[in-house]
């Protein structure tokens, strides 16, 4: 049967893979005979059982003649149902061989769908597995990807594994990990504390290890404690590194001065909890960056023995910044510059950008199969600069762009969202608004026979707080938001909530318009402790308050935003992506 890539495969991967595939004693594979073009001639004329053996034919002839990507068009588009079981096996191995070559991991995602149905012998079901586990990560699916890596390593103990099933489960959310967390298998079940303990502990390297030496003890045959995966064993070299002291440059009044409080009490709350909890902690000191000497600023900061800095929180300090070679001390900043790249050494950028989530959400609905989509954008500098970010995107990524509306944000939303789904119709519609005027957009839609369309939007339509009653107009609504304020849609629950104890006592402290201001200072600290990280193992992330956050090559902070969709006026996961959340992309 031909296997469609958009079809819900990965989750019937997953099922598999959980529950585990039989092995059996290898097999001989026959050596291919004859001209691939005549045998593909041959086939149109012929029955579909000997048409598909034809094809098989040609493709591995052609293969090995060293013309892949004609074999690999024809192995995946040849009816693999039509082939008896040892012959389909010998077409799962050159397709997945072909696909991998080729780098077209979902071609090797569609040979693994033998393993849903067959019990292919010992020899090839490791190889079909190892081709699939390294396939779903490039496809971006690690939950499934970790399950094939965990099977074939449960099957022959193989440390050479340990690097490419960490990379898997790095990746994943805690609400992902939760997912394997039922599995019977000592090794999985050891692998996921592992995976914990690192994630929780890898702001203070001493501590990490202390604690990585009594999980070896506990596991000695393991195969990641007979050779840890070289990330971890990388985090060793950043002994005596440790950021010990933070200088934090924060205005102490002037238009920032109330987000830079929130800032602030998120940095200091947490900074207790982690003392509390047994952490060495980081020593703060707290700077006013009121007058924006920058100069100034970082003197002070070495007078006071400070080892990194978090901080300006003022866009122009942090673009002037940006424009330097080197900044004298490692440096968080709590805002983006606006040059197109940060050239300064030794700078990090850091912010709750709408503009990013502008842009997540234009790769997810071309990931959803949406390829036109209309913009509401308030007419201010604020919507031109995230409607740009959209559009620019989404047209990057193959989509086109219907209309843009600017509205006017003390207007009704009657007229605007009319002529934003005018003629032409889109396939979606990318909204930002604040929630008293997003809660018109759905009901107006429905008004102009239009509720059938997808609506998109940032975290600012969210007040973060449950209020179904004034919410279900938003019924259906796609956003994304911070793991902090959609915890259920999130990770699956708060106690999976990274920095659990910090989230409850400021989720029960402080004002909801400042929730995800706190929450960022969470993460700038977090993220400032690991800095030495950051900077010499590349590709590291921290699964923050604030999203998955990695850092880009010139150091910009990256966020990856958990989705919810309103139902009944609360926001429910959104199921992985795919359109309307099922299937591989």
């Amino acid at each position: 049967m031909k296997i469609s890539s958009r079809g819900p495969l990965a989750a019937a991967l997953l099922a598999l893979l959980l529950a585990g595939c039989g092995m059996q004693p290898s097999m001989t594979q026959r050596q291919p005979a004859g001209d691939p073009e005549q045998l593909l001639q041959e086939a149109k004329q012929q029955e579909p059982a000997q048409a598909a053996r034809s094809r098989l034919e040609a493709a591995d002839i052609l293969a090995r003649q060293g013309r892949a990507p004609q074999a690999l068009e024809i192995a995946r588009n040849l009816d693999d149902g039509q082939l008896s079981v040892e012959q389909r096996r010998r077409w799962a191995l050159l397709l997945s061989e072909l696909g991998e070559s080729q780098d077209d991991p979902r071609a090797v995602v569609q040979a693994g769908q033998l393993l849903k149905d067959d019990t292919p012998p010992r020899d090839q079901a490791n190889l079909l597995l190892e081709r699939l586990g390294r396939a779903l990560g490039k496809l971006d699916k690690p939950l499934p990807a970790a399950a094939a890596l965990l099977r074939l390593q449960a099957a022959n103990d193989s440390e050479d594994l340990n690097d490419l099933i960490w990379a898997q489960l790095s990746n994943l959310p805690a609400g992902a990990l939760d997912k394997l967390r039922g599995s019977q298998a000592p090794d999985t079940r050891a692998w996921l504390t592992l995976t914990d303990l690192v994630r929780n502990n890898s702001g203070d390297i001493e501590r990490l290890f202390q604690r990585l030496d009594d999980w070896r003890d506990q596991h000695p045959d393991h195969p990641a404690s007979r050779r840890l995966p070289s990330k971890v064993l990388a985090l060793r070299d950043l002994r005596g590194h440790e950021v010990r002291h933070i200088a934090v440059f924060l205005p102490e009044d002037g238009p920032l001065a109330g987000v830079a409080d929130a800032i602030e009490q998120g940095m200091r709350a947490h900074h207790l909890n982690e003392v509390n909890d047994g952490a060495s902690g980081t020593r703060l000191s707290f700077i006013d960056s009121a007058e924006g000497n920058l100069d100034a600023l970082y003197r002070e900061a070495r007078n006071q023995g400070a080892q990194a800095v978090v901080g300006p929180l003022d866009k122009d300090l942090v673009s002037r910044l940006e424009q330097r070679e080197q900044v004298p001390l490692p440096t968080l900043a709590l805002n983006y510059g606006t040059a197109e790249h940060n050239r300064a050494e030794n700078l990090f950028q850091y912010g709750l950008s709408a503009e990013n989530e502008a842009r997540q959400v234009a790769r997810r609905g071309r990931v959803d199969g949406l390829r036109t989509a209309a913009v509401m954008v308030p007419g201010n500098d604020w919507g031109r600069r995230v409607g740009e970010a959209f559009r620019d995107t989404w047209l990057a990524n193959g989509g086109d762009i219907t209309r843009t509306e600017r509205y006017n944000p003390g207007q009704p939303a009657t007229e605007s969202t009319r002529q934003a789904v005018s003629s032409p119709r889109p396939d979606m519609l990318f909204m930002l608004a604040l929630p008293d005027y997003a809660r018109q957009v759905p009901p107006t839609l429905d008004y102009y026979s239009a509720s059938d369309l997808p609506v998109y939007a940032t975290s600012h339509l969210y007040e973060g707080r449950p209020q179904p009653r004034r919410d279900k107009d938003l019924d259906g609504v796609r956003f994304v938001d911070i793991p902090w304020q959609i915890p259920d849609a999130a990770v699956g629950g708060e106690d999976a909530l990274p920095f659990l104890d910090s989230y409850r006592q400021l989720r029960e402290e402080s004002d909801p318009s400042l929730f995800r201001l706190m929450a960022m200072g969470v993460d700038a600290y977090e993220l400032t402790r690991r800095l030495p990280q950051f900077q010499a193992i590349p590709g590291s992330e921290m699964f923050g308050a604030t999203g998955t956050l990695r850092v880009a090559e010139d150091g910009r902070i990256q966020r990856q935003l958990p989705w919810a969709r309103f139902l009944d006026g609360v926001p429910q996961p959104v199921i992985a992506p795919g359109r309307l959340g099922n299937g591989l992309p």
